[in-house]
């Protein structure tokens, strides 16, 4: 999603975030990243990014604290906001080895960590910033983990929050705020910027939600799910 409202989605602004020698799809408002080098903190070798069915799953973009595992130790009490919140912040997310990732799954510091060594200090700590910024709980093996690899680095600093980069595109002029009208349950009112979805997505905008996104009253909601201009 695109919940700092910055022009392009979290999976976008976390590869620009984190590759380098970026390939920016034409005609995306510098959100979409065609090509990319990742060095990968998880394996701690050079990963070459290629958008595609086939290619971009050699890179992931992993929740370094898993939403199971967040589920399971707090999240299940928060309402849809402070969900979506989570799943898309950029603290708790980085890009990474794809196989690694699909290996890690729900794991906790306990059951899973980087096979590069060198990285654990950092992904450790930015576990425990994340897990203490939203008050999850830990397991008791867990603490016994963290503490068992941050005693190896006690200077370790705790990661704070971040904002995800704007696009390139982006950084030169104000992002558009949106005009703020009622949404009604079938939208029957006028974007302001785009004449269809589709250009509001190639622009990186959408998907738009009734009842939260007052873009929702622009276009029509033909299968009446609620979300408009869905990708």
């Amino acid at each position: 999603m695109d919940l700092d409202r910055n022009g392009c989605d979290v999976r976008n602004d976390v590869l620009r975030r984190d590759l380098s020698d970026l390939v920016i799809k034409p005609g995306t408002s510098g959100c979409v990243v065609e090509t990319g080098v990742l060095a990968d903190p998880y394996s701690g070798t050079v990963i070459s990014f290629v958008r595609g069915a086939d290619t971009s799953g050699d890179v992931q973009i992993d929740h370094v604290v898993a939403l199971s595992d967040a589920w399971q130790k707090g999240a299940q009490a928060w309402d849809g906001a402070r969900m979506r919140q989570f799943g898309n912040d950029p603290l708790n997310l980085l890009a990474v080895d794809g196989p690694l990732n699909a290996q890690k799954g729900d794991g906790d510091t306990a059951t899973w960590l980087p096979p590069n060594r060198a990285v654990r200090c950092a992904y450790v700590a930015r576990q425990v910033a994340v897990k203490a910024g939203y008050q999850l709980w830990v397991t008791e093996a867990e603490r016994e983990a963290m503490v068992r690899v941050l005693s190896t680095c006690p200077d370790e600093p705790l990661p704070v929050g971040e904002t995800a980069p704007l696009a390139p595109e982006l950084e030169a002029a104000p992002v558009p705020v949106p005009v703020q009208a009622p949404a009604p349950a079938a939208g029957a009112g006028e974007e302001p910027r785009f004449g269809t979805c589709k250009e509001a997505l190639a622009a990186g905008y959408g998907p738009y939600v009734s009842g939260r996104d007052p873009e929702y009253g622009w276009y029509r909601d033909g299968d009446s799910d609620g979300v408009v201009c869905e990708s």
